[in-house]
C-alpha cells in the first residue's frame, strides 16, 4: 500500500505542473505515508507549487537514536533510546520487578519470557478507506490496515517461591528452604518410557537416557502417566536422563551435591534433616516425617538390575554431580531412620529428581 501511494503521489505531482519535482511521498512531513498525504497533496491542485519545503521539520536528527527522523531539518531535542524492554522512549520495568536487560516483554507480560503456550486468532477485521479526487473525478479505495484479535494461553507467572511453576503441561508446587527455592514434588517429565529391563546396568543404561514409572513395564508414555505411581511419585530417571536439559523449566536446574548439602545443613545437618524432609504419609514401618521443611519427600523407590524396588521404604534423588566415569552422587531417605544419606550409585539406576531455582 505504501509503495502504491508513493508512486501515485509522484505521478500526480508530475502531472499537475511541468515545473514540479517530486519532493517525496510524505507530503505533510509527518514521517508516514498515508491518506493524509494524498488529501494534502490534492489540496494544492490549481495552486503554485512551493519551491521549498512547506515548513521547517523538527525532529530527532541523531541517526543512532531509536526515533531518528531522516526528514527532520532541525533537531527538537526529542532523541531517545530503547528502554530495557525494547520500547523506544518507554518507561521500562519498575526496579526490582524483573530484569529485562537485553530482552523484551513477551505477550504474557514476562521479561524475556518464552511467550504463550498457545495463540489463537479470534477475529480479523480488514480496514478500508476511500478518497474522492474531484479534479480527476475518481474514487480511490485502499486497505489501511487490519485489526487482529489474538487469544493467548499463558503459563502462570512465577513471581516468588511458593508460586506454581508450569512445565510441560504440569504445575509444580515450590517451597523456600533457607535461601533455596525447591520443587516440593518430584519431576514428571516423561518424553518416553522404558520397561525396568532397560536398567540392567552397563553399556547404554549408563550413557543413554532412560525414563521409568515404578511398576510400569510397557513403552506407552501416556499409559504410564495414567498410573497411580506416576501421580504419586513422578518419574524415575537414570543419571543421563536426569541430566537432560528439558527436565527442569527455564531458570531451574537439577541440584548439585553441594546444593543438597546446603539444604541439609540448613535443616540442622544430615543426621536430623530426614524427619523434616519426609512426607507425613506413605512411609512404611512408622517412618513418616513431619515435612516441616515443605520438601515433601516420598518413598518412590528405584529401578535397578532389571526390576523395581523400595517403594514405601526409600526415596532416592539424583544430584547433578558425577563421581568418576560411571557413578554420581545422590541423596537417600529411609523409613528406618531420619538420616539423609549421601551416597554414590551407578548412573544406570533409576531415581527420582527435583529441581532447584537458579
Amino acid at each position: 500500500m505504501k509503495t502504491l501511494l508513493t508512486s501515485l503521489l509522484c505521478v500526480l505531482a508530475l502531472s499537475l505542473t511541468a515545473q514540479v519535482d517530486c519532493l517525496g511521498p510524505d507530503f505533510n512531513n509527518d514521517g508516514e505515508i498515508g491518506t493524509a498525504d494524498l488529501i494534502a497533496f490534492l489540496s494544492y491542485y490549481g495552486n503554485d507549487w512551493p519551491d521549498e519545503p512547506v515548513a521547517d521539520i523538527p525532529g530527532c536528527m541523531d541517526d543512532t537514536s531509536c526515533n531518528y527522523n531522516p526528514l527532520a531539518t532541525s533537531d527538537d531535542g526529542s532523541c531517545t533510546e530503547l528502554d530495557e524492554c525494547g520500547t523506544c522512549g518507554g518507561a521500562g520495568i519498575p526496579e526490582g520487578e524483573c530484569d529485562c536487560e537485553g530482552t523484551v516483554l513477551d505477550e504474557c507480560g514476562v521479561c524475556g519470557g518464552p511467550g504463550p503456550t498457545e495463540v489463537v486468532i479470534e477475529s480479523i477485521t480488514i480496514l478500508y478507506d476511500s478518497l474522492y479526487a474531484e479534479q480527476i473525478d475518481n474514487w480511490f479505495v485502499f486497505e489501511v490496515g487490519a485489526d487482529t484479535v489474538f487469544i493467548y494461553t499463558c503459563e502462570p507467572v512465577f513471581t516468588g517461591c511458593g508460586d506454581l511453576v508450569s512445565h510441560e503441561g504440569y504445575d509444580y508446587s515450590t517451597v523456600l528452604i533457607g535461601d533455596q527455592c525447591w520443587f516440593s514434588e518430584n519431576c514428571r517429565y516423561l518424553p518416553v518410557v522404558s520397561s525396568s529391563s532397560a536398567s540392567s546396568g552397563g553399556g547404554s543404561s549408563e550413557n543413554s537416557p532412560y525414563f521409568y514409572v515404578y511398576g510400569y513395564e510397557g513403552t506407552d508414555a501416556s499409559a504410564a502417566m495414567a498410573t497411580e505411581n506416576y501421580d504419586t511419585y513422578g518419574v524415575l530417571y537414570n543419571w543421563p536422563a536426569v541430566m537432560t536439559e528439558a527436565i527442569c523449566p527455564s531458570g531451574w536446574h537439577i541440584p548439585s551435591d553441594g546444593e543438597f548439602t546446603q539444604l541439609t545443613d540448613f535443616l540442622g545437618g544430615a543426621n536430623f534433616a530426614g524427619e523434616q524432609m519426609k512426607s507425613t504419609s506413605g512411609w512404611n514401618n512408622n517412618g513418616n516425617g513431619s515435612n516441616s521443611s515443605g520438601f515433601d519427600g516420598r518413598p518412590g523407590g528405584y529401578a535397578e538390575s532389571g526390576g523395581f524396588g523400595g517403594i514405601g521404604n526409600n526415596g532416592y534423588w539424583w544430584s547433578s554431580s558425577a563421581s568418576g566415569s560411571s557413578s554420581a552422587w545422590n541423596r537417600d531417605l529411609s523409613s528406618n531412620h531420619d538420616v539423609v544419606s549421601r551416597v554414590v550409585n551407578f548412573r544406570s539406576y533409576g531415581f527420582s529428581a527435583r529441581c532447584v531455582r537458579d
